[in-house]
């Protein structure tokens, strides 16, 4: 009986304990990218899908206030996505056509990354937000699972953080049909100089912009 009553004890202050933890990180979390200016990393793309045939990209990100957005593909060919703030450009030199679109009605995964700017909320914009039943990509990293609130082109959100720093190295959306795709960043820094200049997009000669 005595040994009984000791683990019904111990078993709600260590999920009180666990609880307190993911507050805070959620809090701090806030506040950190709230205040951040800019932030730059290389990425890792992938996709995968039941059925399909993995497809894996990478390149260079760099994100400022308010809103601006690059991302720089690299591999396995070149291709730009940029924004103002206001207005995404996606442009594939190959194919000599860029895609016009506004920042609010764009269903691109990269457009939730206005988080990382301050632009979002976490308690407000996710209904649940736990620990995700996942092993982390690096070794003593947490892993954060957000359910959003409103309806979303990606049913879950997993956050890859760094408990001490709070610095992200993976962030994936997951779809109903269990399809995700996987952002994997190294070489992060954050409030490095950034050119207004960097986030215009003026069409190259010969290139036909659509809407």
């Amino acid at each position: 009986m005595f040994a009984v009553a000791i683990t019904l004890i111990v078993i709600p202050a260590s999920r009180a304990s666990s609880q307190d933890e993911l507050s805070r990180m959620v809090d701090a979390l806030q506040s950190k990218y709230r205040r951040l200016s800019t932030l730059s990393a290389d990425f890792t793309q992938v996709y995968t899908a039941p059925r399909e045939r993995s497809r894996r990209e990478a390149g260079h990100l760099l994100l400022k206030k308010p809103g601006k957005m690059r991302w720089d593909y690299t591999s396995p060919e070149a291709k730009l996505f940029v924004s103002d703030g206001k207005v995404i450009y996606e442009y594939v030199p190959a194919e000599r056509i860029a895609t016009r679109s506004k920042v609010r009605e764009s269903s691109d995964l990269r457009a939730p990354f206005m988080f990382l700017l301050g632009r979002g909320d976490l308690r407000r914009d996710f209904r649940t937000i736990e620990w995700a039943q996942e092993t982390p990509v690096r070794a003593g990293f947490k892993v954060l699972r957000l359910v959003p609130k409103r309806e979303q082109d990606f049913r879950e959100l997993l956050l890859e953080i760094d408990p001490v720093s709070l610095q992200l190295s993976r962030l994936s959306f997951v779809d109903s049909d269990k399809s995700r795709s996987d952002f994997v960043f190294t070489n992060v820094r954050e409030n490095t100089p950034a050119s207004d200049l960097q986030f215009k997009f003026e069409p190259p000669a010969g290139v036909q912009v659509v809407e």
